[in-house]
Protein backbone atom coordinates (compact mmCIF):
# COMPACT_ATOMS: atom_id res chain seq x y z
CA UNK A 1 0.00 0.00 0.00
CA UNK A 2 1.42 3.07 -0.75
CA UNK A 3 0.96 6.33 0.81
CA UNK A 4 1.35 9.96 -0.82
CA UNK A 5 2.30 12.94 1.04
CA UNK A 6 1.48 16.38 -0.90
CA UNK A 7 4.36 18.69 0.26
CA UNK A 8 4.63 20.71 -2.79
CA UNK A 9 2.64 24.28 -1.53
CA UNK A 10 3.71 27.52 -0.11
CA UNK A 11 2.25 28.11 2.79
CA UNK A 12 1.84 31.64 2.71
CA UNK A 13 -0.50 31.72 5.63
CA UNK A 14 3.15 30.53 7.28
CA UNK A 15 5.35 33.02 5.86
CA UNK A 16 7.38 33.90 9.43
CA UNK A 17 7.87 29.48 9.26
CA UNK A 18 7.76 28.99 5.69
CA UNK A 19 10.18 31.41 4.02
CA UNK A 20 13.24 29.45 5.01
CA UNK A 21 11.03 26.32 4.37
CA UNK A 22 7.99 24.74 3.01
CA UNK A 23 5.21 23.79 5.37
CA UNK A 24 6.03 20.32 6.00
CA UNK A 25 9.20 20.84 7.70
CA UNK A 26 7.19 23.10 10.10
CA UNK A 27 8.34 21.46 13.64
CA UNK A 28 5.80 20.15 16.35
CA UNK A 29 8.08 19.03 19.40
CA UNK A 30 10.98 19.01 17.45
CA UNK A 31 10.25 16.93 14.54
CA UNK A 32 8.56 18.16 11.47
CA UNK A 33 4.94 18.03 10.66
CA UNK A 34 5.62 15.37 8.05
CA UNK A 35 7.43 13.08 10.13
CA UNK A 36 4.30 13.48 12.60
CA UNK A 37 2.03 12.17 9.60
CA UNK A 38 4.91 9.46 8.55
CA UNK A 39 4.84 8.09 11.84
CA UNK A 40 0.67 7.85 11.98
CA UNK A 41 1.39 5.74 8.70
CA UNK A 42 3.25 3.51 10.01
CA UNK A 43 2.04 2.87 13.29
CA UNK A 44 -0.94 1.11 10.81
CA UNK A 45 1.50 -0.55 8.40
CA UNK A 46 2.34 1.69 6.09
CA UNK A 47 5.72 2.50 5.43
CA UNK A 48 5.96 3.46 1.61
CA UNK A 49 5.67 6.97 1.01
CA UNK A 50 5.89 8.77 -1.79
CA UNK A 51 6.67 12.67 -1.00
CA UNK A 52 5.49 14.90 -4.24
CA UNK A 53 7.51 17.78 -3.49
CA UNK A 54 7.45 21.63 -4.87
CA UNK A 55 8.44 24.89 -3.04
CA UNK A 56 11.75 24.82 -1.13
CA UNK A 57 11.48 20.55 -1.55
CA UNK A 58 15.26 20.64 -0.95
CA UNK A 59 15.00 21.03 2.94
CA UNK A 60 12.53 17.87 3.09
CA UNK A 61 15.26 15.77 0.82
CA UNK A 62 18.08 16.90 3.32
CA UNK A 63 15.84 16.04 6.29
CA UNK A 64 15.30 12.15 5.30
CA UNK A 65 19.05 12.20 3.88
CA UNK A 66 20.05 13.26 7.40
CA UNK A 67 17.61 11.45 9.30
CA UNK A 68 19.56 8.05 9.39
CA UNK A 69 22.98 9.23 9.09
CA UNK A 70 22.97 11.39 11.88
CA UNK A 71 20.52 10.06 14.93
CA UNK A 72 21.81 7.86 17.79
CA UNK A 73 25.40 7.95 18.68
CA UNK A 74 28.66 7.65 16.56
CA UNK A 75 33.04 7.55 17.14
CA UNK A 76 34.42 9.68 14.66
CA UNK A 77 38.26 9.44 14.13
CA UNK A 78 39.35 11.82 12.14
CA UNK A 79 42.55 10.82 11.34
CA UNK A 80 41.33 7.74 9.64
CA UNK A 81 38.01 9.18 8.58
CA UNK A 82 36.03 6.20 10.12
CA UNK A 83 32.74 6.50 11.62
CA UNK A 84 31.71 3.95 13.90
CA UNK A 85 27.70 3.86 14.91
CA UNK A 86 26.96 2.58 17.83
CA UNK A 87 23.08 2.26 18.01
CA UNK A 88 21.94 3.72 14.64
CA UNK A 89 18.18 5.51 14.63
CA UNK A 90 15.69 4.99 11.45
CA UNK A 91 12.39 3.64 10.76
CA UNK A 92 11.20 1.05 9.02
CA UNK A 93 10.23 3.44 5.93
CA UNK A 94 10.90 3.53 2.68
CA UNK A 95 10.97 7.30 1.02
CA UNK A 96 10.00 8.27 -2.41
CA UNK A 97 11.46 12.02 -2.65
CA UNK A 98 9.79 13.13 -5.85
CA UNK A 99 10.64 16.77 -7.40
CA UNK A 100 6.86 17.47 -8.79
CA UNK A 101 7.25 20.99 -9.96
CA UNK A 102 7.32 24.40 -7.98
CA UNK A 103 4.23 26.00 -9.79
CA UNK A 104 1.75 22.39 -10.06
CA UNK A 105 -1.36 22.21 -8.89
CA UNK A 106 -2.44 19.14 -6.42
CA UNK A 107 -4.04 17.67 -9.00
CA UNK A 108 -0.81 17.59 -11.34
CA UNK A 109 1.16 16.86 -8.96
CA UNK A 110 -0.60 13.22 -8.00
CA UNK A 111 -0.49 12.32 -12.17
CA UNK A 112 3.27 13.52 -12.51
CA UNK A 113 3.23 9.80 -9.57
CA UNK A 114 0.86 7.78 -12.26
CA UNK A 115 3.60 5.71 -13.37
CA UNK A 116 4.03 4.62 -9.67
CA UNK A 117 0.86 4.22 -8.34
CA UNK A 118 -1.53 3.29 -11.84
CA UNK A 119 -1.46 -0.66 -10.26
CA UNK A 120 -2.96 -0.26 -6.83
CA UNK A 121 -4.94 1.54 -4.19
CA UNK A 122 -2.89 4.09 -2.93
CA UNK A 123 -3.75 6.22 0.05
CA UNK A 124 -2.96 9.61 -0.09
CA UNK A 125 -2.79 13.22 2.43
CA UNK A 126 -1.42 16.99 2.83
CA UNK A 127 1.49 17.38 4.69
CA UNK A 128 -0.12 19.63 6.73
CA UNK A 129 -2.57 17.82 8.52
CA UNK A 130 -2.55 15.63 12.10
CA UNK A 131 -5.46 13.43 12.60
CA UNK A 132 -6.76 10.68 15.64
CA UNK A 133 -7.80 8.61 12.25
CA UNK A 134 -7.61 4.86 12.30
CA UNK A 135 -6.38 4.26 9.11
CA UNK A 136 -6.56 0.73 8.76
CA UNK A 137 -10.75 1.38 9.54
CA UNK A 138 -10.53 3.84 6.49
CA UNK A 139 -9.11 1.58 4.03
CA UNK A 140 -11.54 -0.89 5.00
CA UNK A 141 -14.68 1.23 4.21
CA UNK A 142 -12.94 2.18 1.15
CA UNK A 143 -12.99 -1.19 -0.27
CA UNK A 144 -16.15 -1.55 1.25
CA UNK A 145 -18.14 0.43 -1.08
CA UNK A 146 -16.14 -0.47 -4.43
CA UNK A 147 -16.14 3.15 -5.32
CA UNK A 148 -12.53 5.38 -7.07
CA UNK A 149 -12.59 7.75 -3.82
CA UNK A 150 -12.75 7.84 -0.14
CA UNK A 151 -12.37 10.92 1.69
CA UNK A 152 -12.48 11.42 5.28
CA UNK A 153 -15.01 14.29 6.02
CA UNK A 154 -13.75 15.67 9.59
CA UNK A 155 -15.50 18.97 11.77
CA UNK A 156 -13.48 21.97 11.57
CA UNK A 157 -12.37 23.41 14.72
CA UNK A 158 -14.59 26.66 15.54
CA UNK A 159 -13.33 30.13 14.54
CA UNK A 160 -14.33 30.96 18.44
CA UNK A 161 -13.83 30.04 21.97
CA UNK A 162 -17.22 28.19 22.56
CA UNK A 163 -19.20 29.49 26.36
CA UNK A 164 -21.33 26.76 28.45
CA UNK A 165 -23.73 28.65 30.70
CA UNK A 166 -24.83 27.73 34.23
CA UNK A 167 -27.64 30.76 34.85
CA UNK A 168 -25.17 33.80 34.30
CA UNK A 169 -22.15 31.99 35.07
CA UNK A 170 -19.61 30.62 32.74
CA UNK A 171 -19.55 26.87 33.81
CA UNK A 172 -17.01 26.19 31.12
CA UNK A 173 -15.18 27.53 28.93
CA UNK A 174 -13.48 26.19 25.43
CA UNK A 175 -10.58 27.35 23.01
CA UNK A 176 -11.61 26.46 19.69
CA UNK A 177 -13.27 23.63 20.34
CA UNK A 178 -14.29 20.73 17.12
CA UNK A 179 -17.67 21.70 16.75
CA UNK A 180 -17.47 23.79 13.96
CA UNK A 181 -20.42 23.62 11.60
CA UNK A 182 -20.60 21.09 8.80
CA UNK A 183 -18.20 18.56 7.67
CA UNK A 184 -14.68 19.63 5.12
CA UNK A 185 -12.48 17.25 3.15
CA UNK A 186 -9.42 16.94 6.09
CA UNK A 187 -7.14 15.13 3.65
CA UNK A 188 -6.45 10.95 4.45
CA UNK A 189 -7.96 9.44 1.38
CA UNK A 190 -7.78 6.54 -0.41
CA UNK A 191 -8.21 6.03 -4.30
CA UNK A 192 -8.04 3.76 -6.82
CA UNK A 193 -6.26 4.56 -9.95
CA UNK A 194 -9.32 5.23 -11.92
CA UNK A 195 -8.41 8.84 -10.17
CA UNK A 196 -5.75 9.50 -13.43
CA UNK A 197 -8.98 9.73 -15.51
CA UNK A 198 -10.10 12.62 -14.02
CA UNK A 199 -6.68 14.55 -14.02
CA UNK A 200 -5.41 16.12 -17.33
CA UNK A 201 -2.03 17.69 -16.21
CA UNK A 202 -0.20 20.02 -13.96
CA UNK A 203 -2.25 22.66 -13.87
CA UNK A 204 -5.19 20.58 -12.46
CA UNK A 205 -7.21 20.44 -9.09
CA UNK A 206 -7.17 17.47 -6.92
CA UNK A 207 -10.10 19.62 -5.10
CA UNK A 208 -11.53 21.27 -7.91
CA UNK A 209 -10.94 19.35 -10.83
CA UNK A 210 -10.88 15.84 -9.63
CA UNK A 211 -13.33 15.29 -6.51
CA UNK A 212 -16.01 17.44 -7.61
CA UNK A 213 -16.27 15.45 -10.87
CA UNK A 214 -15.98 12.02 -9.07
CA UNK A 215 -18.52 13.39 -6.56
CA UNK A 216 -20.99 14.11 -9.84
CA UNK A 217 -20.41 10.70 -10.78
CA UNK A 218 -21.40 9.14 -7.58
CA UNK A 219 -17.93 8.05 -7.24
CA UNK A 220 -16.88 9.51 -4.46
CA UNK A 221 -17.53 8.15 -1.01
CA UNK A 222 -16.93 10.37 2.87
CA UNK A 223 -15.49 8.45 5.98
CA UNK A 224 -16.88 10.59 8.65
CA UNK A 225 -13.83 10.90 11.35
CA UNK A 226 -15.75 13.11 14.28
CA UNK A 227 -12.65 13.13 16.88
CA UNK A 228 -9.46 15.30 16.94
CA UNK A 229 -8.15 16.93 13.08
CA UNK A 230 -6.49 20.23 13.28
CA UNK A 231 -4.63 21.70 10.38
CA UNK A 232 -1.64 24.01 10.26
CA UNK A 233 -2.36 26.91 8.40
CA UNK A 234 -1.04 29.72 10.76
CA UNK A 235 0.60 30.33 13.89
CA UNK A 236 -2.09 29.85 16.00
CA UNK A 237 -2.49 26.30 15.06
CA UNK A 238 1.40 25.52 15.64
CA UNK A 239 1.14 26.95 19.33
CA UNK A 240 -1.73 24.72 19.81
CA UNK A 241 -0.11 21.51 18.09
CA UNK A 242 2.69 22.53 20.51
CA UNK A 243 1.18 22.63 23.55
CA UNK A 244 -0.54 19.55 22.84
CA UNK A 245 2.74 18.11 22.34
CA UNK A 246 4.44 19.24 25.32
CA UNK A 247 1.79 18.68 27.48
CA UNK A 248 2.08 14.82 26.87
CA UNK A 249 -1.81 15.45 25.02
CA UNK A 250 -1.12 14.63 21.61
CA UNK A 251 -4.29 12.66 20.30
CA UNK A 252 -2.25 11.69 16.50
CA UNK A 253 0.59 10.15 18.14
CA UNK A 254 -0.69 6.84 18.20
CA UNK A 255 2.46 5.62 18.16
CA UNK A 256 4.58 4.12 21.03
Amino acid sequence: MNVVILAGGLGSRLAEETDLKPKPMVEIGGRPIVWHIAKTYAHYGFNEIFIALGYKGEAIKRFFLDYQSLGGNMTIDLLKGCVERHDPQGEGWKVHLMDTGIETNTGGRIKRLEPWLKDATFMLTYGDGLCDIDLRDLLEFHRSHGRIATVTAVRPPARFGGLIFDGDLVAEFTEKPQIGEGWINGGFMVFEPGLFDYIKGDNDSLELDALEQLAMDRQLAAYRHDRFWQCLDTLRDKRLLENLWQEKRAPWKVWE
